[in-house]
């Protein structure tokens, strides 16, 4: 199928046209959900590096399983997502210890002004965001960053977290709260106006 065809087909049937011999389907699936699925393990790794590993090995598990999904259950994107959670739960259960890493390399937040002086202090910003995620506890982090950087719904992040609906708001609103308090004191040097609040960084 001509590529620019493929664009407009939904992730399910890519995945079922891959599975039926379609290479072109993986790269068109690949472009598509690979940006997302790297910048959510970044943001929970704080290590580019290692969040590639984890996009990759997802990306994998995904061909792998592709003649055995089955329509309907879930998004694909749901299901990357929750493969990503785990894998990067695994892989931070599995370190011993680990330098803060600021978020050099990660996906940018919409909205960032054009000028040095503004692009300068966004990225002083997302330092400071990264910091603090990486302070939460890690279901609060993962709530934190479905919802507010990744800009899931409360029921897709239930079935990614594999949690009820009010179990990820109450993550969701303890996390924004910490996070607030985390910065708290660092308007000024963020750049925010007196009035704003720290936690409008996630929202």
């Amino acid at each position: 199928m001509p590529r620019d065809t493929l664009d407009e087909v939904s992730d399910e049937t890519l995945l079922v046209l891959y599975a039926n011999g379609d290479p072109s389907a993986a790269r068109v699936l690949t472009t598509r959900l690979s940006p997302r699925v790297l910048g959510y393990a970044t943001r929970l790794l704080a290590d580019r590096a290692e969040a590639e590993d984890v996009t990759q090995e997802a990306m994998m598990r995904l061909w792998r399983i592709a003649p055995q999904w089955r329509a309907g259950e879930a998004q694909i994107s749901t299901w990357l997502y929750r493969v990503v959670t785990n894998l990067c739960t695994d892989l931070k259960r599995a370190r011993r210890r680990r330098p803060d890493v600021a978020l050099d390399d990660a996906p940018e937040l919409a909205g960032a002004n054009e000028s040095a002086v503004s692009t300068l202090m966004q990225a002083d910003r997302m330092t400071a965001l990264q910091a603090a995620l990486d302070q939460l506890p890690e279901r609060q982090r993962q709530a934190v960053v479905l919802r507010h950087i990744e800009g899931l719904a409360n029921p897709e992040i239930a079935q990614i977290m594999d949690l009820g609906v009010e179990a990820v708001e109450s993550l969701t609103a303890r996390g924004k709260r910490a996070l607030a308090a985390i910065l708290a004191g660092r308007k000024a040097e963020l750049g925010y106006e007196d009035d704003a609040d720290e936690s409008e960084a996630v929202g």
